[in-house]
């Protein structure tokens, strides 16, 4: 192990998008900083068998399923065929890219960075166990739970059977193309990993507990989706799983649904059921209060105890990487100006984004949680359809729409959903709208480029009527 200080003004437990832009912000602010992390490298679980890996498999599917539509641009040419190695490969190729990039940012970032774990031995004190079998202890005037989360599982017979998204998508990967899949949730990581999979030629079964594929999210978006989704995959909702079993060439999976037992077989299993929060030993030392597994932290992300702070999945406010590079930062910049609370994590306005084919995006409150809040005289919702939009015809992709949520009073954007092309990249800008409190005057104000689906935002604001 690296020589350690004996004291650090902040240590932080984790280099993922919770971690590692504090660190280096504050490193620049003068503050000795020690980060430490088990993987050895910057990311966290994004990078590692998250976002990033799926995201790269996710462009695959999407280039060969254009193939589908090449009569529509007046083209002929064959679908091309999958090379399941080569698309791995593709994937491991980009994280060792970003991996490289980011050992570039650790030797120039100022923190002192170490491969390991951190267990907590006093209320100001902390254990590092590196990955060189070294240990030390070290004091800290401020901790920062950086930690992440990992997949869940459900408590069933056979659970251990499934795998989930780590062996799916970590560098090295080296799970056979299911034939097919059986996906055990149907939140976004399940319907994400379905549509992925399907495009690339496995057949895919989804078993979601509750009565709607993206249980939480707004009702339209997620019925769009299924509606999308359950032409190519086979969905079953209202599915409670009660056991994996061995089979004939691969496992059963047993289910009840309507009162009635149930199964599918298929060649792999995940377990696609959600995350847990991965906190540190000896928690117990820092005296912060936990509901539901997850650290409770006010709007600049502090905990109960004043010198600790738990920004990221470890709170599960918003368990989205993008998410955390803000909540990361907030942090920093309040532990920068001693403590203070100088700057605000704004939930609300984080967008969440479904890499499904359709996409689906929203950010801030639905038009259901807006009226609940204000009253339904209260709210106004207006909609562009995609049915009208000059791009979505050039790309035959004309089944979607964008929806925005604002006040009566004021005009201000409240929420926005979009399901269809490009929606991941289209609520960008209303995330900055709802981070900025802006208004239908603002978005309709502005000129978006032509013919893009951007435009559907100000035919949209536009259509406000207080």
């Amino acid at each position: 192990m690296k020589s350690l200080p004996a004291t650090v003004d902040v240590l932080i437990l984790g280099a993922g998008g919770a971690g590692y832009p504090a660190a280096f912000f504050l490193a620049r602010s003068g503050n000795s900083v020690l980060l430490v992390d088990p993987i050895g490298n910057l990311g966290g679980d994004c990078l590692a068998e998250g976002c990033v890996p799926s995201k790269a498999m996710r462009e695959a599917a999407l280039v060969r399923a254009l193939a589908d539509k090449f009569g529509n641009f007046g083209l002929r040419g064959d679908k091309p065929a999958v090379d399941w190695r080569a698309v791995l490969a593709h994937k491991d190729r980009v994280q060792n890219t970003r991996y490289a990039q980011h050992r570039e940012e650790i030797a120039r970032g100022g923190a002192l960075f170490v491969q390991g774990r951190g267990a907590i031995v006093a209320p100001n004190r902390a254990r590092i166990d590196a990955a060189d079998g070294d240990t030390r202890e070290v004091e800290f005037r401020h901790l920062i739970l950086g930690t992440g989360s990992r997949p869940a599982r459900l408590p069933i017979r056979g659970a251990e059977l499934a795998i989930t998204s780590h062996e799916l998508f970590r560098i090295g990967a080296d799970l056979p193309q299911p034939r097919h899949l059986i996906i055990i949730g149907g939140g976004y990581i399940g319907v994400e990993t379905a549509s992925m999979l399907q495009a690339l030629g496995s057949a895919v079964s989804v078993l979601e507990f509750t009565a709607q594929v993206l249980p939480g999210f707004d009702a339209e978006l997620a019925e769009f989706l299924h509606a999308s989704l359950a032409q190519r995959v086979r969905i079953e909702r209202s599915a409670q799983v009660t056991a994996i079993e061995h089979a004939r060439d691969g496992y059963a999976v047993r289910y009840m649904q309507n009162g009635k037992p149930q199964s599918v077989q298929g060649d792999a299993v995940l377990m696609a059921t959600g995350r847990v929060a991965v906190l540190p030993d000896g928690l117990d030392h820092l005296g912060v209060r936990l509901e539901h597994g997850h650290v409770v932290v006010d709007e600049t992300l502090r905990s109960s105890n004043p010198q600790v702070w738990a920004p990221g999945d470890v709170n599960g406010r918003s368990m989205l990487f993008h998410s955390a590079v803000r909540q990361s930062l907030v942090v920093a910049h309040c532990i920068a100006a001693g403590g203070q609370a100088v700057d605000r994590m704004h939930f609300d306005a984080v967008p969440m984004t479904v890499f499904t084919e359709p996409e689906l995006a929203h950010a801030g409150l639905t038009s259901a949680q807006a009226e609940d809040a204000l009253g339904a005289s209260a709210v106004a919702v207006t909609r562009y359809d995609y049915a009208h939009d000059s791009r979505a015809q050039i790309y035959d992709e004309t089944q979607g729409f964008i929806k925005l949520v604002f006040s009566r009073k004021d005009a201000r954007l409240l929420g926005a959903q979009i399901a269809g092309m490009d929606a991941a990249q289209l609520i960008a800008p209303l995330a900055l709208a709802l981070e900025r409190n802006l208004d239908a005057r603002a978005l309709a104000a502005t000129s978006f480029p032509h013919p893009m689906l951007s435009e559907g935002i100000n035919k949209a604001a536009r259509a406000f009527q207080p």
